[in-house]
C-alpha cells in the first residue's frame, strides 16, 4: 500500500498544475464567443448616417447661391419643412459686403402630427458653400472662411443650436462650383465629328454651369428612429436638391415654365 501514495501524490500534483491551464483557455474561449456576440449584434446605425446628391444646373452660381443662402423662404418651397425662420445675421462679409444667416430655427414634419423643432448654426462661404449644424456638431470651416460669422457658444444653455433634440448630430453643407461651358458647334454634335471643335466656333453663347452638392450627415439619439430612418433617408437629398432646381427655375423662368413633377 505504501507504494501507491507516491503514484497518488503524483497523480494529484499533475492534476492541480494542469486545472489553471484548462481554466485559462475556458476562459479565453468564452472571452472570444463574447466577442464575436458582440460583433453579430452590434448597432449598425450606431454612428452617424451620411447622404449625398449632385445636380448640375445651367445656370449661374450666384443666383443658384442667393436661393440656397435665402434659409428664411425655406418653408414656402423644401420639402418636409413646415417653418423656417432665421433668429440671428452675420456682420457684413468682406467678400461682397452682404450679411447673411447665422442662426435659424426649422419645424421639420411629416404630417399634422409628427413634427419637430430645433435651432441650427448657420455659416456662409459667399457664393460657395451654405453649412447649418446642430447638436454638439462643429463646422469644419476654416476661422478665416467665415470671419463676418460670430464664434459659436459652448453650452445648450448659450447657444440654441446645441441643444438636445430628437437628433444628436446634424451637419447639412450645400457646394457651389461654377464653370463656363461653351456649347460646341452644330457640326461637332456627332462622336465622329467632334473634331470639329477644334476647328469651329458655335454661333450659341457661352453660359455659366454650376455643380451643385448638397452633403448631409446625421445621427438620432433613439436608435430606433435611426433604424426606421435608413429605408426613407436616401431619398431626403435627392428631393432636397430636387426642389432647390425647381426653385432656381422658378426664379429664372418664372413659375409659369415649371410644371408640377419639376420638368
Amino acid at each position: 500500500m505504501q507504494s501507491l501514495r507516491p503514484t497518488s501524490t503524483s497523480l494529484l500534483q499533475t492534476a492541480t498544475r494542469s486545472a489553471p491551464t484548462l481554466t485559462c483557455r475556458t476562459a479565453l474561449v468564452a472571452r472570444q464567443q463574447q466577442r464575436q456576440t458582440q460583433r453579430n449584434f452590434s448597432n449598425p446605425f450606431a454612428g452617424p448616417q451620411s447622404l449625398v446628391a449632385t445636380r448640375t444646373l445651367p445656370y449661374p452660381s450666384k443666383l443658384i447661391y442667393s436661393i440656397i443662402s435665402d434659409v428664411g423662404n425655406y418653408s414656402t418651397f423644401l420639402p418636409y419643412c413646415q417653418s423656417s425662420t432665421v433668429t440671428r445675421t452675420s456682420q457684413p462679409a468682406a467678400a461682397d459686403g452682404k450679411t447673411y444667416p447665422e442662426e435659424a430655427k426649422l419645424v421639420i414634419g411629416f404630417n399634422g402630427d409628427v413634427s419637430e423643432s430645433f435651432t441650427s448654426r448657420v455659416y456662409c462661404v459667399p457664393e460657395t458653400i451654405v453649412e447649418a449644424v446642430s447638436g454638439q456638431t462643429e463646422t469644419q470651416l476654416s476661422p478665416e472662411e467665415v470671419a463676418h460669422h460670430s464664434a459659436r457658444l459652448a453650452n445648450g444653455e448659450e447657444d440654441a443650436s446645441r441643444r438636445d433634440t430628437v437628433l444628436t448630430h446634424l451637419m447639412t453643407r450645400w457646394t457651389l462650383r461654377p464653370y463656363p461651358y461653351k456649347p460646341p458647334p452644330a457640326s461637332a454634335v456627332h462622336p465622329e465629328t467632334t473634331h470639329n471643335n477644334h476647328n469651329e466656333t458655335s454661333e450659341l453663347p457661352s453660359q455659366e454651369k454650376t455643380d451643385v452638392t448638397l452633403a448631409v450627415e446625421f445621427q438620432f439619439a433613439n436608435p430606433v428612429y435611426a433604424a426606421l430612418s435608413s429605408a426613407a433617408a436616401p431619398r431626403v437629398a435627392e428631393k432636397m436638391i430636387d426642389a432647390f432646381e425647381k426653385r432656381v427655375r422658378s426664379v429664372i423662368e418664372g413659375p409659369g415654365h415649371v410644371s408640377q413633377d419639376g420638368k
